[in-house]
């Protein structure tokens, strides 16, 4: 059968990956799809993508799949043959990514897990598949001219934070099953108006529409393909983009610039800045947005703290650690303005 994991530590892989002279292409795409065997499903994926180089982060489910990867160019045709080959997933709508280096993923990921994204609703009491209207980036733009429209992200701060549409509730939430419920209550008594959703790629709205409808909600509409295909319908169809800033991407870039806006501050010292990065203490790995300059100054940490704690050697770490005193961020700003863990997967 063969190995079904990595068998490569992280660094070997990400030397790897930055001596390729390929170009790659960074994709997601997802499906809500009946999998009554996930595990044979995650098992036969991987033996067919390792096969082609494909590296990435992938949630398998019972109810479906939820995909972030990337493919050698060269293979690309071949991957798309692969997955139109598998009826769970043919014609299934690819997102390109709109920056790419092709340096977005390092490894080969593929889980299985109760859900494709962690929403926390009771899915048995609704129906899933009763979703809201799907808007093309010409049509969304024309309902956001309606000033009686309420636009949602559906997205996480840390995402909003560096770039969001014009006039959005932005939740100050960390999870999408916060987010749910915080929304639920914003929108209270609002149940008649038009309600817009977006979100990364369109997986969290396809479920928060059906939630919402559900509610009571009569005028549901979501942006098909979510930030990633809106801002490639722009480009080609010369829109103007009413999303302003960058869109938060949950892989090795941790973003791509959909407008010039820098819309964010960073979390050190305020200047206007809106790059995203992980602090370099490996028993930390804070997410927080950091400005060059306080990147030569806390050399890519996010404290002083975390600098001098990277600074010591390995094994008086390791005895910081063995005694569950290894040094990690303490909140460095209150409301939005502050780093957070790095999320896993949503969308």
């Amino acid at each position: 059968m063969g190995h079904l994991h990595n068998r490569v530590n992280r660094e070997e892989l990400r030397e790897k990956l930055m001596a390729e002279n390929f170009r790659r292409i960074t994709l997601s795409f997802y499906r809500y799809v009946i999998l009554p065997d996930p595990q044979q499903f995650r098992n036969a994926l991987w033996r067919e993508w390792e096969a082609l180089n494909v590296l990435g982060r992938i949630y398998v489910a019972y109810e479906g799949i939820n995909a972030q990867l990337s493919i050698p160019e060269e293979n690309f045709e071949q991957f798309r043959a692969c997955i139109d080959a598998r009826e769970e997933l043919r014609d299934v709508p690819f997102k390109i990514a709109v920056e790419d280096d092709g340096k977005s993923f390092f490894r080969l990921t593929i889980k299985v897990r109760p859900k494709i994204v962690a929403d926390g609703l009771p899915d048995g009491t609704f129906d899933v598949t009763n979703v809201g209207k799907h808007l093309t980036a010409k049509e969304f733009n024309e309902a956001l001219e309606d000033p009686d429209v309420v636009v949602v992200d559906m997205r996480n701060h840390y995402e909003s934070e560096v770039g969001h549409f014009e006039n959005a509730i932005l939740p100050d939430v960390e999870t999408f099953k916060a987010e749910l419920e915080l929304v639920e209550e914003m929108l209270a008594g609002k149940e008649d108006k038009k309600l817009l959703l977006y979100c990364t790629g369109g997986i969290r709205c396809e479920k928060a529409s059906a939630w919402f409808k559900h509610k009571g909600f009569s005028d549901v509409n979501q942006l098909h393909g979510g930030i990633i295909e809106y801002a490639r319908q722009v480009k080609l169809n010369n829109l103007p983009s009413k999303f302003i800033g960058k869109n938060f991407v949950f892989d090795e870039r941790l973003g791509e610039r959909i407008t010039d806006d820098v819309i964010a501050k960073c979390h050190q010292c305020g200047a206007t800045c809106d790059t995203h990065i992980n602090c370099a203490n490996a028993d930390c790995h804070v997410l927080l947005i950091q400005c060059d300059a306080c990147a030569v100054k806390y050399a890519k940490h996010c404290s002083k703290a975390c600098r001098d704690y990277s600074a010591l050697p390995e094994e008086e770490r390791a005895k910081l650690r063995a005694e569950g005193k290894a040094v990690k961020a303490e909140v460095l700003h209150n409301s939005r303005h502050r780093p957070i863990l790095k999320p896993d997967l949503e969308d």
